[in-house]
C-alpha cells in the first residue's frame, strides 16, 4: 500500500514539464503584451518581457472600434449574474431533488436532464425570436436571463447533495424546529460548498469565454463583451497584435482570479469535510 501512494523518480520531472507546457503559453502571451508588434516576427522570439506595456494598455483603452472597457464592464457584469444565479438555484434544485420526497420528482429531474442533450445551437434561433419580441436585443437582459439556471448545475447539486447531506442531520434540524429554508441555508449549503465552488468556478469562466450568443444579440458595437471587444481587435485587414495580446491578458486577469478564490474555497471546504469526519 505504501508503494502504491509513494512518488517516483519521474513524477515529479513530469509534473514540472506539466506545468511549464500549462504555464508559458500565458507567460507568453504576456510578454508579447508588454512588446510591440514586431515581437511577433522575431526568430528566436523573445522570452523576457519589454517595455511598451503602459502604451498597449492605453492604446487599448482608448481605441474606439474595441470600446474595451464597455466590455470589461459588460462582461464582469453577465458573468457575476449569471455565476450567482447557477449556484444559488442549483443548489436549491439538488437539495430538493436529493432530500425532498414530491410527487413527480423523477420525472422532473428526467425533464432536466433531458435538456442537457440539446445542443446549444439548436436553441440560438428560438431564443433569438423570443428576444426580439421582448425587445431584449442589444442588452444586456439577452444574455443573461437564458443562462440564469442550467441543467448541469441541477444535476451535479443534487449528485453531491444525495452524498454529502446526511439524511439523519436533516432530520434532527427539523426536530430542532428549522423550515426548509432555514434547513437549506444553515445545513445543506455549507455542505456544498466545495460542489457549489466547482460550479461557481466552471460556470463563471465559460459565461465569460461566451462568444456565440453575446455575438447573436448584442448587434451595438458600442455595447459588447469582453469576448466581442476582442473579435474588434483581431477584424481588419492590419492586425495589432500587440493590442490583441494586451487585450487577451487583461481579459484572462479575472479568469485567473476567479480560479484563484474558488480554487481556495474547494480546497476549505474538503478540508473541512476531513476534520468533521
Amino acid at each position: 500500500m505504501t508503494r502504491l501512494w509513494s512518488a517516483g523518480r519521474l513524477t515529479y520531472p513530469a509534473l514540472a514539464l506539466t506545468a511549464l507546457l500549462s504555464i508559458f503559453p500565458i507567460y507568453w502571451m504576456f510578454v508579447v503584451a508588454s512588446r510591440t508588434s514586431d515581437a511577433m516576427g522575431e526568430v528566436p522570439p523573445p522570452v523576457t518581457p519589454g517595455g511598451n506595456l503602459g502604451s498597449n494598455i492605453a492604446r487599448l483603452f482608448t481605441n474606439t472600434d474595441a470600446y474595451f472597457l464597455t466590455g470589461l464592464v459588460n462582461s464582469t457584469i453577465v458573468a457575476v449574474s449569471v455565476t450567482v444565479s447557477v449556484v444559488f438555484f442549483s443548489t436549491l434544485a439538488g437539495f430538493a431533488f436529493a432530500k425532498l420526497r414530491f410527487r413527480g420528482r423523477n420525472a422532473l429531474l428526467m425533464v432536466i436532464i433531458a435538456t442537457m442533450m440539446v445542443p446549444t445551437q439548436l436553441g440560438v434561433i428560438p431564443l433569438y425570436m423570443l428576444m426580439t419580441k421582448l425587445n431584449w436585443n442589444d442588452r444586456l437582459p439577452a444574455v443573461i436571463v437564458p443562462a440564469l439556471v442550467t441543467g448541469f448545475g441541477v444535476f451535479m447539486m443534487r449528485q453531491y447533495a444525495g452524498q454529502a447531506v446526511s439524511t439523519e442531520l436533516i432530520e434532527a434540524a427539523r426536530m430542532d424546529g428549522c423550515n426548509t429554508a432555514r434547513i437549506y441555508w444553515n445545513v445543506v449549503l455549507p455542505a456544498l460548498r466545495p460542489a457549489a465552488a466547482v460550479l461557481g468556478l466552471l460556470t463563471f469562466m465559460t459565461t465569460w469565454n461566451d462568444f456565440l450568443w453575446p455575438y447573436a444579440v448584442l448587434n451595438d458595437p458600442e455595447n459588447p463583451t469582453v469576448q466581442l471587444s476582442l473579435r474588434a481587435l483581431s477584424d481588419g485587414y492590419y492586425q495589432d497584435m500587440s493590442q490583441v495580446f494586451t487585450g487577451t491578458a487583461i481579459a484572462t486577469l479575472p479568469l485567473l482570479l476567479v480560479f484563484i478564490v474558488f480554487g481556495r474555497q474547494i480546497i476549505g471546504g474538503i478540508m473541512e469535510g476531513a476534520v468533521k469526519a
